[in-house]
């Protein structure tokens, strides 16, 4: 009894003291934090591309040095360098770039130019070197490298009318084709709308290639609505002006079946998605849309800002956002800017008018964009006054022609920058009748300029050649002050020629076109003999400190009256060139050249 009494009692003292211990159970063992993984030492690349053309090899993982080759035209490109570790970091030439995307450009000189990429690992220590030879011909290597022709070539289409360029895809348009298609991709051959106006969408493939992406037409097409009138290409967005569809609808997306308003004019934004397929994202008319006005003029686009011209618009008002219904200035002109949100919305923006605002001076006739800054050209203004900001209220020069620049700040309001004339000015030469703007440099053409100088900076007051043509280069300093750099005339001056009709400047280079009546053929050949009136040509400067000019383009099938040069546009190393009355029948790229039996149906040259 005393033993079982003395064995109840040790275990009621063991039961006590498992209850304070926890209750039998075992203990919880703490969770331990495993010590971060060490900092990765991948300093190596998954990709490496140039924006100028393609590796001479293709990308290979554990392999550092790369070739590639550039045209003449690649004065500076862009390196694309992707690091196989996301936290690693890439420079370029010793310059912090961001890895998977296009950095800062790196100037090219003519041979040979050594590109350094360095990739440093995660941890900081680890490194790995790669080197990009990038080879740029000199002038001699310029070359036609594509003839392009529409997918349904016919007699009077005026394939190329305008053209437009971006990056890996150009796009060109024809007022004249007669299909009553609608949208994307329908019956080329339906016939059915005379002058209803198309635009061709081609693209590069990743073989270097190009093809037809997309056959384009407004949503209403119609017989003469001129479709493709103006045309203007940014990344994925493609504006085309319709400047006589007829339609009294105002603002964004509209009715565009109430044709009551003739030559209203309208805009029409597509968009390609990833797939690459091109659909309509909006139907664009003036806030103030009236017969007569041909909005869609002219059109230009920079990432989410457009601007649209009404060269024929009647409001008296000057400046930015005046009475647009004050119509007591016929045939003044106007210009329009919209921004588009990140919805994909478009909103309008700005109404811009002249800051001497007048009868008949067609504000808009050309129009220039880049980036915060943009252009307009009124190539019938009349005052006399020279160069940056003269007086503009002097009206006895008619039709001399004047540019005015705006800017936007950073509160997106826009102000008149400078009022830019010709250092020449004289009646009836058509300054601003072409405008194109790259960055702070700006280059305005005066078709009918009768000066008879040749080359760069000659004597610009000898007018023995009638309408001859002139270019001249603006550029703006550090402080937004604008003066003339340059005063450009063909290598081959001759009366009736409209050197500068088409303008267009990319970088340091600069092409202007002309209606020449050279019998020469495709680059530097013989531009004296004057055996094919109106045939065409493009002449190409660069600025090396100072403009010079460094090529006369001829097509590679010159005939009369083919207007080689009627519109231009540059791009990543290579320049678009049309001759909208080019007479072949040849379809798609890289047709006959040789086929003149279908007049007038246009082409479209790619030089490198």
């Amino acid at each position: 009894m005393q033993r079982a009494t003395r064995f109840i009692a040790t275990c009621l003292f063991t039961c006590l003291v498992l209850a304070a211990c926890g209750g039998g159970s075992k203990r919880s063992t703490p969770a331990v934090t495993p010590p971060p993984p060490p900092p990765s030492a991948d300093a190596s690349l998954a990709g490496l591309g140039v924006s100028t053309g393609d590796l001479d090899q293709v990308f290979q993982s554990g392999v550092n040095d790369y070739s590639a080759t550039t045209s003449y035209l690649g004065a500076a490109t862009t390196v694309t360098a992707t690091a196989n570790d996301a936290n690693a970091s890439v420079s370029i030439n010793g310059a912090t770039a961001v890895a998977g995307e296009a950095n800062e450009a790196v100037v090219l000189g003519d041979g040979p130019n050594l590109v350094t990429i360095t990739v440093t690992a995660e941890d900081g220590v680890s490194s790995d070197s790669y080197s990009l030879d990038v080879t740029r011909a000199d002038a001699t290597g310029l070359a036609h490298l594509e003839y392009i022709k529409a997918s349904n070539p016919d007699v009077g289409d005026r394939f190329g009318n305008a053209v437009a360029f971006s990056g890996d895809t150009f796009a060109v348009a024809t007022t004249a084709e007669d299909s009553a298609a609608t949208v994307v991709n329908g019956d080329s051959l339906d016939n059915n709308a005379p002058g209803a106006g198309a635009v061709y969408v081609f693209r590069k493939d990743v073989g270097g290639s190009w093809a037809e992406e997309a056959y384009v037409k407004a949503s209403n097409a119609s017989g003469g609505d001129e479709f493709g009138y103006s045309i203007a290409l940014s990344g994925d967005t493609l504006a085309i002006g319709a400047s006589r569809e007829d339609s009294a609808a105002t603002g964004i997306g509209g009715d565009e079946t109430d044709n009551s308003a003739v030559d209203a004019g309208a805009v029409y934004i597509f968009v390609r998605d990833d797939t690459g397929v091109w659909s309509q994202q909006a139907y664009i008319k003036a806030s103030n849309a009236q017969a007569f006005d041909g909005f869609g003029a002219a059109v230009a686009l920079t990432g989410d800002t457009l601007a649209v011209s009404a060269d024929l618009e009647d409001s008296a008002a000057t400046g930015i956002d005046g009475d647009q219904a004050n119509n007591g200035g016929s045939d003044s002109g106007a210009v329009y800017v919209f921004t588009r949100d990140t919805d994909g919305n478009w909103a309008q923006q700005a109404y811009l008018k002249a800051s001497n605002t007048d009868a008949n001076d067609r504000f808009g006739n050309a129009i220039a964009l880049s980036r915060d800054t943009l252009v307009v050209g009124a190539l019938r203004e009349d005052s006399r006054a020279t160069d940056i900001d003269g007086d503009q209220d002097s009206n006895n020069s008619a039709d001399a022609g004047a540019a005015y620049v705006f800017a936007r700040d950073v509160t997106g309001a826009w102000t008149q920058q400078a009022y830019v004339k010709a250092s020449n000015t004289d009646r009836g030469d058509s300054f601003g009748a072409s405008l194109s703007l790259s960055n702070d440099t700006l280059v305005v053409g005066a078709p009918r300029e009768d000066s008879a100088a040749i080359g760069v900076d000659g004597f610009e007051n000898d007018n023995k050649a009638l309408n001859a043509g002139a270019a001249y280069v603006f550029v703006r300093d550090g402080a937004g002050a604008w003066s003339q750099q340059g005063y450009l005339k063909a290598s081959n001056t001759g009366s009736q020629d409209q050197f500068g009709h088409a303008v267009a400047n990319y970088g340091e280079f600069l092409a202007v076109a002309a209606l020449e009546d050279s019998i020469a053929t495709d680059i530097n050949g013989e531009e004296t003999s004057n055996a094919a009136t109106n045939s065409g040509a493009v002449y190409l400067f660069v600025r090396d400190g100072t403009w010079g000019q460094a090529g006369y383009v001829k097509a590679v099938n010159t005939g009369t009256g083919d207007s080689f040069g009627a519109s231009l546009a540059f791009a990543d190393a290579a320049l678009l060139i049309s001759a909208d009355q080019e007479d072949s029948m040849a379809v798609g790229i890289g047709g006959d050249t040789t086929d003149d039996s279908t007049a007038d149906a246009g082409a479209a040259y790619l030089i490198r």
